[in-house]
């Protein structure tokens, strides 16, 4: 019982809905004035066809009357008198056939008035008019007179009579006339007078008829009974519902930790066991109200049908679940050919994509060789080619996509291309500036290159950055657009070929000859590990200052990407050498004074018996003469 009355709001929404009265469109208002408008342009043009026919029938009984009255022996007279006769019986079958044709015509495009029985049913449809009632007047009188009919208990099913009136057929009871059948409504409804006339009579009564039969109190009694029953097997129906999901409900309780235990992604935990029960618990508890919501709208179109009254509510009801339905699936049925078309499509240029993807392989591998075409572009000149298709492709599948003529589809689509090019300015600028890099082929992945003031290895070319490792394991990332205005040195390119050229300047004083400080540098050079001994390191003397000459050492080196410990050990190396040789490498500010001072010379590179000079002083003396 706590479920349902927990149900209780969800039965007034629905039945609320059911009972509301839906406002009128502009659309539906638009609809039914045309509509008026095309019956009462042509009840306008029946009137003035009526007046002609009244006219020719008059004239038909004054020919008939003075033909009967004539003689037998004035044949003269008598057969003019029938040919005009027979003009007015042509006459007036042509004008039936003319608004017969007339009529056809309207079918399609106009809506009658129906004439409403006691449970709001349409009985029958009036399209003319009739005297100075319009077809709406006329099917609102004959509604009224019909329900009056239920307050004569006398009514039987022989009470009402069809009777001949001067151009129309009458539905009468007892003295009052119901209706009046013309002969504009027989030819609406593809039938004559007579014959149109009994089948109204016959639904008429059929209608008082079942009205009281289903008033009755034994057929009420019966229906409320039927209702009640209903509502019972909804409560029952409710609460084992419940209790079925509050059953699974607990056995999802007492699985934690056992079977559910939780989800995982490797070794990420997506959902811990707790979680992974509080979600089961949350989708169990919706599927219950789901179920509920369900059979509660399947049994309430059962219970409106009990009663006449609400019978039609039942397919309203339904109609809400059924006719979207309906038209989802005539709309996926009338897209199917559309959607076959963008599938071809796809198909084609997927294909297309696989037969250059293979040109791309083949360029990369070296296996296919094109003129001035590097086989390091075969990837970045695939992905543009790939944009550029895939971009196609989706101009061609445009039109066929379902809301493409939308002014709204459009609006959005302008606004999306809007923010995507000014949101994206600046990404734009790195994406170009990193396609043209590539072409350029200013360095590859592994490359010691030095952008800016930045020198390090290439360890990612991406769309937007460049990113480097610094000798000291920094990673800096550098925008393509900041790589294309800065100037770019690439150690690597050229060294595993032609060899990169290290070098390194020393200063050495005037009173070391040149040619020893070459010695000295050169065979630094090849004592250092990585460097190259063909070519020859060679040695340039790069300036000569006030107080020492600046030399430098070049030597040749194929593993540009290990610059820092070669130049380590190349320093080592001069700083050995010299010392080995007596050289002392000075500041260009430092002067040394050799009278009582050291060499500089580490000890280690010094004879065990050298002592520091001492200061020296010379005199100069002169004899005098007495």
């Amino acid at each position: 019982m706590k479920q349902f009355k927990k149900c209780l709001p969800f039965l007034g929404i629905i039945f609320s809905i059911a009972l509301g009265y839906s406002q009128e469109d502009t659309a539906s208002v638009k609809k039914d004035s045309v509509n008026i408008a095309l019956l009462e342009n042509y009840n306008k043009r029946l009137s003035e066809i009526e007046k002609q026919r009244v006219e020719d029938s008059i004239n038909k009984s004054n020919l008939e009357a003075q033909i009967n009255a004539l003689k037998t022996t004035d044949n003269l007279k008598k057969e003019e008198l029938q040919a005009q006769l027979t003009a007015l019986t042509l006459k007036e079958k042509t004008r039936i056939a003319n608004k017969k044709a007339k009529i056809d015509s309207l079918k399609n495009t106009t809506q009658g008035f129906p004439v409403i029985g006691f449970f709001n049913d349409t009985l029958f449809v009036l399209y003319s008019k009739l005297g100075s009632f319009s077809p709406k007047e006329r099917a609102d009188i004959i509604s009224e007179r019909i329900k009056k009919l239920v307050n004569n208990y006398d009514f039987k099913a022989n009470s009402l009579k069809v009777e001949d009136a001067e151009t129309v057929k009458d539905i009468v009871w007892d003295s009052n006339i119901i209706m009046s059948i013309s002969e504009t409504d027989a030819l609406w409804n593809d039938t004559s007078k007579t014959e149109l006339a009994e089948v109204y009579r016959e639904k008429i009564t059929a209608a008082v008829l079942e009205y009281r039969d289903q008033t009755s109190f034994a057929t009420l009694a019966k229906q409320i009974g039927l209702a009640l029953l209903v509502l019972l097997v909804i409560i029952l129906l409710i609460y084992y519902i419940s209790k079925a999901f509050n059953w699974t409900a607990h056995k999802i309780q007492l699985q934690e930790n056992q079977k559910i235990q939780g989800i995982k992604i490797k070794n990420y935990v997506l959902f811990d066991a707790k979680r992974q029960v509080n979600a089961l618990l949350l989708a169990n508890k919706l599927i219950k109200w789901f179920v509920i919501l369900i059979a509660v709208y399947i049994a309430l179109p059962i219970l409106f049908g009990l009663f006449p009254w609400t019978e039609h509510f039942a397919d309203t009801l339904f109609g809400y679940i059924l006719n979207p339905l309906k038209n989802i699936l005539m709309s996926f049925w009338n897209y199917l050919p559309n959607l076959i078309t963008i599938l071809v499509i796809i198909i084609v240029f997927r294909y297309a994509l696989k037969g250059i993807s293979f040109l791309k392989d083949e360029i990369a591998k070296g296996n296919l060789t094109i003129n001035g075409f590097y086989a390091d572009w075969a990837a970045p000149t695939y992905q543009i080619i790939r944009i550029l298709v895939i971009a196609f492709m989706f101009i061609v599948i445009f039109p066929y996509l379902p809301g493409s003529e939308s002014p709204i589809f459009k609006g959005v689509s302008v606004f999306l291309g809007f923010l995507f090019t000014f949101g994206s300015a600046g990404s734009l600028s790195n994406i170009i500036a990193g396609l043209v890099l590539t072409y350029m082929r200013l360095f590859t992945i592994g490359d010691r290159v030095k952008i800016g003031e930045v020198t390090g290895d290439v360890i990612e070319k991406s769309s937007l950055v460049t990113r480097v490792r610094t000798a000291k394991n920094e990673i800096i990332s550098i925008p393509n657009s900041t790589v294309m205005n800065s100037h770019t040195i690439n150690y690597s390119s050229d060294a595993p070929a032609k060899g990169l050229i290290i070098h390194t300047t020393v200063t050495i004083g005037y009173d070391v000859p040149w040619k020893d400080m070459y010695e000295v540098l050169i065979e630094a050079a090849l004592r250092t590990d990585l460097v190259l001994k063909e070519p020859k390191p060679f040695v340039l003397q790069t300036s000569l200052e006030d107080f020492y000459v600046a030399y430098q050492i070049n030597a040749y080196v194929r593993e540009a990407n290990k610059q820092a410990t070669i130049y380590s050990d190349l320093h080592q190396n001069i700083q050995d050498v010299c010392n080995e040789r007596g050289i002392e490498i000075l500041s260009p500010h430092y002067r040394a004074a050799r009278d009582g001072n050291a060499t500089t010379i580490p000890s280690d590179y010094l004879p065990k018996d050298y002592v520091a000079p001492s200061f020296n002083v010379k005199t100069k003396t002169e004899d005098k003469q007495t």
